[in-house]
């Protein structure tokens, strides 16, 4: 799909641009995705190697019993975060890293009392995973070289 189309393009101030535009709307789509998801896995990898290093802290949040909700949001993170980054099983994965990140925005802003600047990162990250549970991963992910998509 043409991110601008003949319409969209004479109302651009440059009209020329209209056709460059539309040339890197799925590349840039698949950068954010993929940074993303490296990002997002990078940040697991921490808690990966020791995966039930978080179990105070998932408790201390009111998630019983640490033993399971530590590694599973390390998985979440880690393989959710490759997941997203190549595009396979995007829109699960997104929802999964989704919902750990609307976690951390209700830590900060109610419970740590942060209100927006304490959860301001989290919340610009929530957004970016909401938009790859709408959008899915694009003709560029595995998804699309698979024929599948959830």
């Amino acid at each position: 799909m043409s991110a601008t189309t003949d319409a969209s393009r004479a109302k651009l101030i440059i009209p020329a641009l209209g056709r460059l535009y539309s040339s890197l709307h799925d590349a840039g789509e698949t950068l954010l995705r993929a940074v993303a998801g490296v990002f997002l896995a990078i940040h697991g990898s921490q808690k990966i190697v020791n995966p039930f290093g978080a179990t105070e802290m998932v408790e201390g949040l009111g998630f019983y019993p640490g033993v399971f909700w530590s590694p599973l949001l390390a998985c979440t993170e880690f393989l959710g975060g490759i997941l997203i980054a190549v595009g396979l099983l995007t829109r699960p994965a997104a929802f999964a890293g989704l919902i750990v990140l609307l976690v951390t925005v209700w830590f900060h802003w109610v419970t740590m009392g942060q209100g927006f600047a304490g959860a301001e990162k989290s919340l610009l990250w929530a957004v970016i995973l909401a938009f790859f549970v709408i959008r899915g991963g694009n003709r560029h992910s595995l998804d699309a070289l698979f024929g599948k998509a959830f």
